[in-house]
Parts: structure tokens; C-alpha cells; sequence
């Protein structure tokens, strides 16, 4: 009776269609809960490092002084972690995948310079 069964199973791989599919040929259906790609509003950001701290991975640097953000691409495991944390909504995860690559990217953005605030003894005085 076993041999039945598993000849049953050889006959419908050899002539079925395959599980999977052909990738290249055929694009992935991309959905609106498809993870693909951290993305960053720079203007809107304000450098605090919450999404550095709850990212698992270790995948985003913030240099507060510098008003810096990057992402190594290939560390990122598409959580979410970071976007759901973000205070100002600066991060959002795109539906579209990283481009693949056979080096390890980096993307750093700069964030525009901090504004200083006049004193407000100089401000009185005026």
C-alpha cells in the first residue's frame, strides 16, 4: 500500500505544476503589507536615536551631532521596529524590495543643519 501512495506522489510532482514561482518571468504580487525598504524623511527627523535603540539588528547608526542617519541594508530585517517607534513618522517601510547587490550597502542621509536659537537676552535688548 505504501508504494502506492508514494507513486501516486512521484506521478503528481513529475507532471504538476511547481509549487513555486518563476520569479524572473513572473514578479512577485506586491500587497500594501509587503515589507520592502526602510525610508527616511530627513526634513522631518529629528535625530533622537529611538529608532537605532529598537532596531534588533543593530541596522541604523544616528549621530545626533552630526545629524546623521544611515542603514546598512543587508542587516535590516524589515521589522518595522524603528518606523512604529519614530516619535515625528520620519520613517516609513516602502513596498518595494532592496535592489540586490553582491557588497553590503550602506545609505547614509544628511539631515539639513539645526537652526540655532537667538538668545533671548540678545532678543531683549533689541
Amino acid at each position: 500500500m505504501a508504494s502506492f501512495k508514494m507513486g501516486k506522489m512521484v506521478m503528481r510532482s513529475l507532471f504538476g505544476k511547481p509549487a513555486t514561482l518563476m520569479y524572473p518571468v513572473k514578479p512577485a504580487k506586491i500587497t500594501e503589507a509587503t515589507r520592502g525598504h526602510m525610508t527616511i524623511d530627513v526634513d522631518t527627523c529629528i535625530f533622537c536615536g529611538i529608532c537605532q535603540k529598537k532596531c534588533p539588528t543593530n541596522a541604523i547608526v544616528v549621530d545626533r551631532k552630526g545629524r546623521v542617519w544611515s542603514i546598512e541594508r543587508m542587516k535590516c530585517i524589515q521589522c518595522n521596529a524603528c518606523a512604529v517607534s519614530c516619535p515625528k513618522d520620519a520613517l516609513l517601510m516602502e513596498t518595494t524590495y532592496t535592489a540586490p547587490s553582491a557588497v553590503k550597502i550602506t545609505d547614509t542621509f544628511q539631515g539639513p543643519p539645526k537652526e540655532e536659537k537667538a538668545p533671548k537676552a540678545a532678543a531683549a535688548e533689541a
